[in-house]
């Protein structure tokens, strides 16, 4: 298994900690996506451990739903803490015009691991925008998923899950890396 709290190196000074990032899990994005049920339950067992390693869990929302609406409400299997965090967001990627910077910031946290949807629009944007921005970035390569949008031209959602995970699997930038994880292999450090 390999630890998250110590086996990257983020190239953001005097921020050693890591946050799980929950993207777009909302009503009306999970109502039709691909491996539903299953991501979901692997999010919410990935939460709870993050909870109790004590490491921070943070909530992305997608503002593209009406603002209130059931839609727009994260899916009820899912459930924010009170404490944790809610960053909504007009852009594919969380860090783009929110305060998701200044949140993880706060906490100290230079390293994310990222869960949610879909992976091929949020999940991908919010991958490279982390990265850029200084961050090491683990995708969960089980935990995240996508729409079919093969009447599109797009590939089956199977198989863009499956090329996001083989290309971000060996990212890197100065001093800073991306990579993929199985949920369970993770250990998100000391409880």
């Amino acid at each position: 298994m390999t630890s998250l709290m110590t086996s990257l190196m983020t190239s953001l000074a005097d921020r050693p900690n890591t946050a799980l990032l929950v993207i777009d899990l909302q009503n009306g994005v999970v109502a039709n996506i691909y491996r539903r049920d299953e991501v979901l339950q692997t999010v919410a067992k990935l939460v709870e451990q993050a909870r109790d390693a004590n490491v921070p869990v943070v909530w992305v929302r997608d503002d593209e739903l009406v603002v209130g609406s059931e839609d727009w409400q994260i899916a009820p299997e899912l459930s924010p803490d009170p404490d944790e965090p809610i960053i909504d967001k007009a852009y594919r990627d969380a860090f783009e015009a929110t305060r998701l910077e200044e949140v993880l910031a706060t906490s100290g946290v230079g390293k994310v691991i990222v869960v949610g949807a879909e992976t091929d629009m949020c999940i991908r944007s919010t991958l490279h925008g982390a990265l850029a921005r200084g961050y090491d970035v683990t995708l969960v390569s089980d935990a995240h998923t996508t729409g079919d949008r093969s009447h599109k031209g797009a590939p089956l959602p199977a198989a863009v899950i499956s090329h996001t995970n083989m290309y971000w699997s060996n990212q890197k930038a100065p001093g800073r890396s991306g990579n993929i994880i199985d949920s369970n292999a993770i250990v998100f450090g000391e409880s």
